[in-house]
């Protein structure tokens, strides 16, 4: 019997370039991660930037997945698609051409300093609280 599967939850973002290509990357990558697989996605929604920042909107999506990956390769390979689809890290909240953030990863809670599940930002999202509402009849 292999590694067990875990459901995750995963946002993605994106307010620069072809954003719709950016996120349909995001979930074709994603997809392909060993021992994963993409469960459902939500509707793809335009959101104004945080914190009142002046830049374009972004087009958000959350995504469910299953997967045997730890948390840890998780968000390493969302860091690793991220680079791949040209991000580069300025600003906190500041554009970007995807943006991959784990919002839940089963049952778990971590508190490490680069990774907190759930997800810190989770409930001042509402966007992101609508895109789970909407996967959570594809979650058993």
């Amino acid at each position: 019997m292999g590694p067990a599967r875990e459901r995750v939850y995963v946002a993605l973002g994106s307010n620069l370039g072809d954003r719709s290509a950016h996120l349909q990357y995001a979930r074709q990558a994603l997809a392909a991660l060993p021992g994963t697989a993409l469960i459902a996605s939500s509707a793809v929604e335009e959101t104004a930037p945080l914190a009142g920042m002046d830049q374009p909107p972004y087009l958000n999506q959350m995504v469910l997945l299953e997967t045997t990956l730890t948390p840890r390769a998780m968000l390493e390979a969302g860091q690793a698609i991220e680079q791949r689809a040209g991000r580069v890290r300025t600003a906190r909240w500041g554009p970007r051409t995807l943006d991959i953030d784990i919002v839940r990863f089963g049952e778990r809670h971590l508190a490490e300093l680069d990774l907190i599940i759930p997800h810190p930002e989770l409930p001042h999202r509402d966007f992101w609280l609508r895109e789970l509402a909407e996967l959570q009849p594809y979650d058993r």
